[in-house]
Parts: structure tokens; sequence; C-alpha cells
């Protein structure tokens, strides 16, 4: 599981790393080492690292594989526990064997995902990344209980509630992310590391846009346009959205030409 957190949350942040780099380049960022060192500037191959890291995003599990196996795994418990109870295949007798034990574990799991403290003086011993750590530690727990809310509310749909699920582990990706920063840092400082104040300013600032990412994944949770979208989405693969084609925005008709075009013109003997 940790291991397909950090594959997930670091390829998609190099990506964007170096998208930015591309953009802060501009042109140059565009053209090859080869064309830059032709006309006598330093040969910084963006667009081939550009090239080269997009396919991270891909192999070894694809950034909705990582989501979905990531998710399967915060709910795995859940689905032991009370599967059977929101299985609507599942026998009468089954539902009301499951019940008394799901009755037992929540009974005592529910209540200790709001009662724990997460506030002052807890994890004083970090310095002025306790309060990030406090901070994780009762999303956390919040996570835990909107999972569990998802769960109740869209029962056996809970698989096929793509947008839910993948902003749950989005949080969970950032306070992972925050967690290894913050313990990181703490490393630094105990084996007498002389830049372990330059990297606790970093720390700082990472924890913090953080932490703001955080906040608005558990707003979109509940607050989405997620039916609107999926309704949308069905729409264009029935066919409802060909009108684009006829008012030329999006023409595949022609986009077919181009290629039958480009194929006619690769047959073609070429001059030696």
């Amino acid at each position: 599981l940790e291991a397909a957190a950090a594959k997930e949350w670091n390829t998609c942040r190099g990506w964007e790393i170096v998208d930015d780099t591309m953009q802060i380049r501009g042109g140059r960022g565009y053209e090859t080492a080869e064309s830059l060192l032709a006309r006598g500037e330093k040969p910084y191959g963006i667009e081939m690292i550009m090239r080269d890291s997009r396919i991270n995003r891909i192999f070894e599990g694809s950034s909705e594989i990582m989501h979905l196996f990531i998710a399967r795994e915060a709910l795995d418990k859940h689905l032991q526990v009370a599967g059977a109870l929101i299985d609507p295949k599942q026998s009468f007798g089954k539902k009301f064997s499951a019940f008394w034990g799901a009755a037992r574990f929540y009974s005592l799991w529910y209540p200790g995902k709001w009662l724990g403290w997460g506030f002052w003086p807890k994890y004083n011993g970090y310095g002025k990344m306790a309060r990030h750590l406090r901070f994780a530690e009762r999303a956390s727990r919040k996570l835990a209980r909107e999972m569990f809310h998802g769960m109740m509310l869209f029962g056996p749909k809970m698989s096929r509630k793509q947008g839910f699920l993948f902003r749950a582990v989005d949080i969970g990706l950032e306070l992972y992310a925050m967690s290894a920063t913050i313990s990181r840092v703490t490393q630094m400082k105990k084996k007498g590391n002389a830049d372990w104040k330059k990297a606790e300013t970093l720390a700082e600032m990472f924890c913090r846009n953080a932490r703001r990412k955080i906040r608005k994944l558990f707003h979109d949770l509940w607050h989405n346009d997620d039916k609107f979208k999926t309704a949308i989405s069905k729409g264009v693969l029935e066919g409802d959205h060909k009108w684009f084609e006829s008012e030329g925005v999006l023409s595949l008709e022609r986009l077919d030409s181009l290629v039958e075009s480009s194929e006619e013109k690769a047959r073609e003997p070429q001059a030696v």
C-alpha cells in the first residue's frame, strides 16, 4: 500500500514539475537538446524529459489503477465486517448474522474516530512541525469516517463512485506525503544535518499547501457535479453530441480523411 501511494503521488507531482519546467523554458523547452546545441545554447533536453516522464503515470500501474487499488485497501476492513449487510445478493440469514458482528465492531471503531485527541500538546517534540502532525491525525480520522459514511450511503454502488473514491485517496496521499516530509526533516535534525533549518522551511510551505488541498478535497467529497458529469459522459458515448461535427468544432470525418491521406503518402515511393 505504501509503495502504491509513493508511486502515485511522486509520478503525479513529478509530471507537474516537468510541465512547469517546460512552461518556464517556453519555446526553448519545446526545442530539442540537439537544436539548442546547434544554435550555441546550453542543451537542456526538457522536451525529452517531458516525453520520458509522462509514461510514469501509465507504466507499473496507471494512476487510475493505483487509485482503485488504494481505495480497495481502505475499504477492505469494512467489507470484511459489514460487506454482507450492504450486498443485496446475500440472504436474510447472512445479513442478520453479519449485523451483530458489525454492531460490535463499529460500537468501538466509530466513536474512536471522533474522540481521539489531535491537539496540543500532542507531538510537541516535533517543534514547528507539530501542528501539521496534529492536523494530519485529525484529518486521518475524518477520512476514515467519510469513507464509512460513503459506504453506508452508496452501498454496493460504492465501487462505481470513482469520483468519491479518487478524492478520498488523494486526501490519503497528501496526508502520507505530509507525514513523510515531516519525518525526513526530523531525522535531519536528529542527525545534526547543517541544512535541517532550510529543509524545515520547505516542509512548512509544503504542509501549508497540502492542508489547503486536503480541505478542498474534503469539501468536494460531498459537494460536486459527479452525477451531472456522468450523465453528460453517457450522452457523449450514445452520440448525443455529434452536432459538434456539423458545427465545424470537431470533425471526425475530416480527421479520418487526414489519416487516410497520410497513409497514402507514406505508401508512395520516396526519392533516394
